[in-house]
């Protein structure tokens, strides 16, 4: 790239960049589901279902509520009452075990050749309060200079201010930072307006 040597930080993006759930998001809610006496719900099908209500999302700010009100919409007309009501705690916090997690496989080595090459490294990631002990028990949080979630800062991506409260916690100008992520509009256009080198992972 031809702006390499400007870079004195990279960012990254959490969900879909450094990990994803595991075996599925459909595979955890119906595993969950099951355990409540509700068996025969496909993975598949509730993946279908959550990929529908997450592309419907409007102004998602990842609080505990909204996560609710997501799964309540993922199971409608599948369950007599709404998860919000029944298992939607254990469904919670089953996402915050690293058990529903998968850490892809170049993530770790890619991380120790941009810390051996003197870089800082950063998250900017919209998230709850259930990233920083997951990042910990994932064995990723000690990689990092610098970890800005959305829920603690106010601000979600694709918001500059998410990317500029970063840059100030890295001491460092926005142009000396590239962010990596999964989503055109969150981290690369979200990224650029702020200043920041921004690239899609594909």
């Amino acid at each position: 790239m031809s702006f390499a040597g400007q870079i004195q930080a990279v960012t990254f993006d959490v969900g879909g960049t450094l990990m994803e759930p595991h075996p599925s998001v459909g595979h955890v809610y119906a595993e969950v589901a099951g355990r409540h006496g509700l068996t025969g719900i496909s993975a598949e099908l509730l993946n279908r279902r959550f990929a529908v209500a997450w592309r419907g999302l409007k102004d998602f700010n990842h609080t505990r509520s909204e996560w609710a009100e997501l799964v309540d919409t993922t199971f409608h007309g599948l369950t007599d009452a709404p998860p919000s009501g029944t298992f939607f705690p254990e469904l919670y916090f089953q996402f915050a075990r690293p058990e529903a997690w998968r850490v892809f496989e170049d993530v770790s080595p890619t991380l120790d050749a941009l810390a051996t090459r003197g870089l800082k490294l950063g998250v900017i990631s919209n998230w709850d309060e259930r990233l920083r002990p997951l990042l910990r028990q994932l064995r990723l949080y000690d990689f990092f200079d610098s970890i800005v979630v959305s829920c603690e800062v106010g601000f979600p991506k694709p918001s500059p201010a998410i990317f500029q409260h970063t840059a100030a916690k890295l001491g460092l100008p926005p142009e000396a930072i590239l962010h990596v992520g999964d989503s055109l509009v969150m981290d690369v256009q979200g990224g650029r307006v702020t200043g920041f080198h921004a690239v899609e992972l594909c």
